[in-house]
């Protein structure tokens, strides 16, 4: 009987597979990582495939909400939220399958468990249009130069008209922005979905590229990506991005993520009588199932005129 081999060597055959077979992007199999991570850290009995049980899943998932973690310089939380259960969820979920369909494992280990249910609220996940336009006072008032304003203003214009996805807004080159056609292009290199799209661009962002692209060629910046740092001659980073959030939040007393602009790129579509297919077309999604989960949040006040267009005589 050939010997079994470390659950963790196979994850890194199964990673390979992911990163060179399915594609994925280094983001998604960094994601990948550190669920995976957390798992063995949490549950160091599953040494081999043997010890991957439904009890020992269950376990995992008992300690990950009972676990203890430092959240800031002194102050601790314990419990996670029912959507980060869902995502180790997912993430697990892929590797037990591909070690059932390798021969690894005799039965999926969730399989025989039902994810848990994440409630939609209505302002969980988009940014409100009253708190974006907070956040464009607090960069018009507080920048401390006119590169800086012109830029930061761009960054939201580009967040909230085209809800981009962090790669592709970090990514976007200048010229994937055609002012003559009045379109933006995310390319498929950049784009989870491996899809290029073309967005239309909205005359306040048009308006705003052009200035924050005056001002920047002021500076002399030679890099060919878009938004670029103010601090170097080159691109945006993802931490500098991560820098500018924070700093942001502060000047406006907003608190936001940037994937909310990308949510409210979609509700605004919605409540705007967009239809589904359209919104599915801009967001690159690949399902339109995808699309629908961006469209929970739909507010019941929105609903209102719907309603009334009910018509007995």
């Amino acid at each position: 009987m050939p010997k079994e081999k470390p659950i963790k060597e196979l994850y890194e055959q199964y990673l390979v597979e992911c990163e060179y077979t399915s594609r994925l992007r280094p983001d998604s199999i960094r994601g990948y990582k550190a669920v995976f991570k957390l798992f063995t850290q949490l549950v160091p009995e599953v040494i081999t495939p043997r010890f991957l049980t439904t009890e020992m899943v269950v376990i995992f998932f008992k300690r990950l909400q009972d676990r203890t973690r430092k959240v800031g310089r002194d102050t601790y939380k314990k419990g996670v939220q029912s959507s980060t259960i869902l995502t180790y969820w997912n993430k697990l979920s892929a590797f037990f399958e591909w070690l059932n369909r390798n021969g690894h494992i005799a039965e999926h280990p969730l399989r025989k468990l039902n994810p848990p249910r994440v409630e939609i609220t209505d302002s969980s996940r988009h940014i409100s249009n009253d708190n974006v336009k907070k956040i464009y006072t607090a960069i018009v008032l507080q920048s401390k130069n006119l590169f800086t304003k012109k830029r930061d203003i761009a960054m939201v214009s580009l967040l909230f008209y085209c809800g981009l996805r962090l790669g592709e807004f970090l990514s976007l080159e200048v010229l994937d922005i055609d002012f003559e056609s009045q379109v933006l292009t995310v390319k498929s290199n950049t784009s989870k979905s491996k899809r290029k799209r073309e967005i239309p661009l909205h005359p306040i962002l048009n308006l705003h590229l052009k200035e924050y692209l005056t001002e920047r060629n002021k500076q002399g910046y030679k890099t060919q990506y878009l938004i670029v740092s103010t601090k170097t001659e080159h691109r945006l980073t993802k931490h500098g991005l991560k820098h500018w959030v924070k700093n942001l939040k502060v000047k406006s007393e907003v608190e936001f993520h940037l994937h909310q602009f990308r949510h409210a790129f979609a509700y605004n579509l919605a409540i705007n009588d967009v239809n589904a297919v359209k919104i599915q077309k801009l967001l690159g999604h690949k399902s339109l199932n995808m699309t629908m989960r961006y469209l929970e949040s739909i507010e019941t006040k929105e609903l209102e005129k719907e309603v009334k267009k009910i018509q007995l005589y």
